[in-house]
């Protein structure tokens, strides 16, 4: 029996220890998981903003589109707009992490089963 004392604290050390171990790790998939949020957000907006000045000129739409990107705490990387249609790319830097989400936006197609 004089042999066992002290065990249950090495245990004890060891699961706490492997509890910040698993904290840490929930904690950096939250932090990514919101990073790309904040990109889906920025970019889709982005998308928006363009298409809502497609008829100005590519250079004024995306103009727009990097305006509100970078109120959105994201940077615009990609942005064209060809027939009312636009398609931005916005990247958030949080980190080590740096998403990057593509989206369009324009006006809607036909409804589907009308020729």
């Amino acid at each position: 029996m004089g042999g066992d004392r002290g065990v249950a604290t090495v245990w004890a050390a060891v699961a706490a220890c492997a509890l910040c171990v698993v904290f840490g790790v929930v904690l950096a998939l939250g932090q990514a998981v919101a990073a790309r949020h904040r990109a889906g957000g920025a970019a889709d907006l982005a998308a928006l903003a363009a298409a809502d000045r497609a008829l100005w000129g590519e250079a004024e739409a995306c103009a727009g589109a990097s305006r509100v990107a970078v109120a959105q705490g994201a940077e615009l990387v990609g942005c064209a707009v060809r027939d009312g249609v636009s398609e931005v790319t916005a990247r958030v830097v949080r980190g080590p992490y740096r998403p990057e989400v593509r989206s369009r936006a324009g006006p809607p197609g036909p409804p589907s089963g009308v020729p």
